[in-house]
């Protein structure tokens, strides 16, 4: 996999040049063949795939619209998510059905057709996020090997161990933040991206002199209107830091998970060790997925109380707990709206569609988080008095986020910390102004500036 990054990109799809989603809408017709023709013993038309796709905006803007129109699907929704095909999944009884339905895969390599074929390396820009060798893109046996490695870094245990670096980190982070000439502050760079960045660093041993490269670095990876040939330097960078991480703790060995996965490399035992491939791609999923996850979260989460002050001083005078203020937020803004890849390893008969084998799914967190069917009328409402607060924020089944626990973690002592500390904070600028990540996948904003008030 690691050469594939140096492989020459080629230009953009048309769509990817349209100046609004109109054109783009027009555009996409050319390129919607049916994935179902690319799956292996494919045997009857599937109607849903000859109509136009639901096109991703690549910047975010649309994300609302996008989940009205996954809510209002009676079962999957074809999309095109930055040129690629996919069912999207935006009920929540239908996701986690398929989640933990056998014939469904996150190995691309056994069971996309178009990833097997070569036809998207250097092209899509979303190809590291689905070519990673870890247990993230693993199946069967291989996932269940790969998260046996891993796990033990995030039990209960382990992370209490971490509750000292959380709130340590916290309080530094807030000092540094009050010790500001302005009191205007970008919250999600100076608090929100800073945390989850040193509690993760401190996970795997990161030394501060990668900690900045890395995180901007993952954000370049995350962002779906980078071209393809940005996403390949993107993804040569991020692998160039994460063999300088492994080298320095070759070197030197420490107490963290760098050097137990390591360890587990370098062992030659049962056949259960980490390949190369292996140990550098799980350091960059706990990394990506330790970062991306949690900033959005408490991004999130601080926009949601400063827009709704009812709900902070229920929060704040002891009415409601910081807990169910981070489930409403995982609920009402998942950190990730969209997942890709799964793959259809036979065929899935469903109500309204065959998603067919050899078919890409993409499972929509977001959509499936907010669904009325399960939150009514109200899903749209932030209220942290909700009864039931249920979503996907984390995923479900085998795949189910490792690091959710110490992500629910960092939220539930940052924040009561950050009130407390800054009472009389409030937003900046109007609502609506904030600008969304300009991303399919991650759920939150480019800056959070806020008035800190007298301290």
């Amino acid at each position: 996999m690691h050469a594939h990054p140096d492989r020459p990109s080629q230009s953009p799809p048309p769509w990817r040049q349209c100046r609004n989603r109109q054109e783009a809408a027009a555009l996409s017709k050319p390129l919607s063949t049916t994935m179902s023709s690319l799956a292996e013993g494919a045997h009857e038309e599937n109607p849903l795939m000859e109509h136009h796709p639901l096109v991703l905006d690549p910047t975010g803007r649309s994300r609302l619209q996008e989940e009205q129109a996954l809510h209002a699907a009676d079962g999957p929704v074809l999309v095109d998510i930055l040129g690629e095909k996919a069912w999207a999944i935006g009920s929540q009884e239908l996701l986690m059905r398929l989640l933990t339905d056998d014939r469904v895969s996150k190995d691309p390599r056994q069971h996309w057709p178009r990833f097997i074929s070569g036809e998207i390396v250097g092209k899509w820009p979303l190809y590291i996020q689905v070519a990673v060798n870890n247990m993230f893109t693993a199946y069967g046996t291989d996932h269940r090997r790969l998260r046996r490695l891993v796990s033990p870094a995030f039990s209960t245990r382990r992370t209490a161990q971490l509750i000292p670096s959380v709130i340590g980190n916290t309080d530094l982070l807030l000092d540094q933040i009050a010790g500001l000439s302005t009191h205007v502050v970008d919250l999600r760079e100076a608090f929100a991206a800073q945390l989850p960045v040193a509690v993760i660093s401190d996970l795997l041993g990161i030394p501060q002199t990668l900690r900045t490269g890395f995180r901007t670095t993952i954000d370049r990876m995350w962002n779906t209107t980078s071209t393809p040939a940005e996403a390949v330097q993107a993804t040569q960078d991020v692998y160039k830091m994460l063999s300088d991480l492994v080298a320095q703790k070759r070197s030197a060995p420490a107490d963290d998970l760098t050097t137990v996965l390591i360890a587990s490399r370098d062992d030659e035992g049962d056949g259960s060790a980490l390949t190369e491939e292996e140990l550098t791609d799980t350091l960059l999923l706990v990394i990506a997925a330790g970062y991306e996850t949690t900033i959005n979260l408490l991004d999130s989460a601080i926009t949601a109380l400063l827009a709704n002050p009812g709900q902070l001083t229920k929060v704040l005078h002891g009415e409601v707990t910081w807990s169910a203020v981070v489930e409403e937020t995982l609920r009402f803004a998942a950190p990730v709206s969209h997942i890709p890849m799964r793959y259809a390893v036979e065929d899935i008969p469903l109500a309204t569609a065959t998603i067919r084998k050899g078919d890409a799914i993409l499972a929509s967190y977001g959509a499936a988080s907010r669904d009325p069917k399960i939150h009514g009328e109200t899903t749209g409402t932030f209220d942290i008095t909700r009864t039931d607060k249920r979503h996907v924020a984390f995923g479900h089944g085998v795949h189910f986020c490792l690091g959710a626990p110490l992500a629910r973690a960092e939220a539930t002592q940052a924040l009561p910390r950050l009130f407390a500390r800054f009472p009389r904070m409030r937003l900046a600028v109007p609502m609506e102004d904030l600008q969304p990540l300009p991303s399919i996948m991650g759920n939150g904003h480019t800056s959070l500036p806020v008035h800190l008030g007298p301290v």
